[in-house]
């Protein structure tokens, strides 16, 4: 484990006035280079050969663009050195996360990182120290867990990895052990997930209620939990699948597959906000026991809100959750008199970073 003195000492080291935002070129890269030149902030695209016409065709965002044979050449040596160079800082999202490996960020990765990388691993559902250890010890309220289809007693949610897109999850439903054994055997037959990744599935209670993600900032600086905002996903193949009538639904033979591809704002009733500010506290303060110093910057806790208001928390973004449109979040609103999105609002804490000599305290 790469002690937090290196990038600290390293970020010590930099000419302030000449930080570079650096992401890598997916996920929610655009947010964060839009947020950094909103400080007027220096902008850094790390880009995978053949997924860097984006990042070239919004040019008013993006100051400089390396490009890679694949994103994990980020580790040589070499590019480490340039990037130092550069006076680079890494905000992570969910594609830095899955591009390179947990070992090679915690182990191996000298550049500084905006947030806390020991945190990164607790998203993977199969290390000790996971998200539902960290709602365990939170005491915030998350499905019931089930060891094994056998134990199904109820409707649950299945959670395992596609066989092809290790990034994405091929949930589906089962109220029974035959339900899912049959569910399972035909997916594994269709080769969307293997027998290998099923035995890793997690299988949790399905929640009824009406979903929820929420987008919350800690400032390490102002020691404050913010709440920035909620978005909803929009998800292939079954969000229009859905608004399909009934009939032509019962009609159709297709496995639903729960893809993340988009995100729609929301807001929440007023007489539930404490309840979400009440979320986003105990999730930092067990944080801040657990993994010292605690979360830095952006999480997400992806929740349902059940008929009778109870708040439970299916699912945790330790990162950057990748929520654009929450530039037109209300609730950023309230607290600055303007709206704006995660990426501005980690350019404004290391901004402060900056004027306050205090750069080595955001990052890890």
């Amino acid at each position: 484990m790469i002690d937090r003195s290196l990038p600290q000492n390293i970020v010590k080291n930099y000419d302030s006035s000449k930080i570079s935002i650096t992401a890598l070129g997916s996920h929610s890269a655009l947010d964060i280079m839009d947020g950094a030149k909103s400080e007027n902030l220096n902008t850094l695209v790390i880009c995978q050969k053949g997924r860097e016409k984006t990042y070239i065709h919004f040019n008013r965002i993006v100051d400089d663009i390396i490009i890679l044979p694949k994103f994990s050449d980020i580790m040589t040596e070499k590019l480490q050195q340039t990037l130092i160079s550069k006076n680079s800082i890494i905000i992570p999202h969910r594609s830095f996360t899955t591009y390179i490996d947990y070992d090679s960020i915690e182990n191996d990765l000298k550049i500084p990182i905006f947030g806390n990388r020991q945190m990164l691993r607790t998203e993977e559902r199969n290390v000790k120290k996971n998200q539902y250890y960290l709602l365990e010890k939170a005491n915030i309220k998350y499905p019931k867990l089930f060891k094994g289809p056998e134990d199904i007693d109820r409707l649950v949610i299945v959670k395992v990895m596609e066989s092809k897109r290790k990034i994405e999850r091929a949930f589906f439903t089962a109220s029974t052990q035959k339900e899912f054994e049959e569910k399972a055997e035909k997916r594994i037959n269709q080769g969307i997930i293997t027998a290998e990744d099923l035995v890793d599935a997690r299988i949790e209670e399905f929640i009824l209620g009406t979903y929820f993600n929420f987008n919350f900032f800690y400032s390490i600086l102002e020691d404050r939990v913010e709440f920035l905002g909620i978005d909803r996903r929009l998800q292939t193949n079954l969000n229009d699948f859905t608004s399909l009538p009934a009939k032509q639904q019962l009609e159709i033979d297709v496995e639903l597959q729960n893809i993340e591809v988009g995100h729609m704002p929301a807001t929440i009733r007023e007489s539930l906000l404490e309840k979400v500010f009440e979320l986003g506290n105990k999730f930092v303060d067990c944080t801040k026991k657990e993994f010292n110093p605690g979360i830095i910057g952006p999480f997400a806790l992806q929740s349902a809100i059940t008929k009778d208001f109870e708040l439970v928390v299916f699912d945790v973004s330790p990162r950057v959750p990748g929520s654009p449109v929450l530039m037109m979040s209300p609730y950023t609103h309230y607290y600055y008199g303007e709206s704006f999105g995660t990426g501005k609002r980690i350019a404004m804490e290391i901004s402060k970073a900056i004027d306050q000599n205090r750069l080595d305290e955001v990052v890890t």
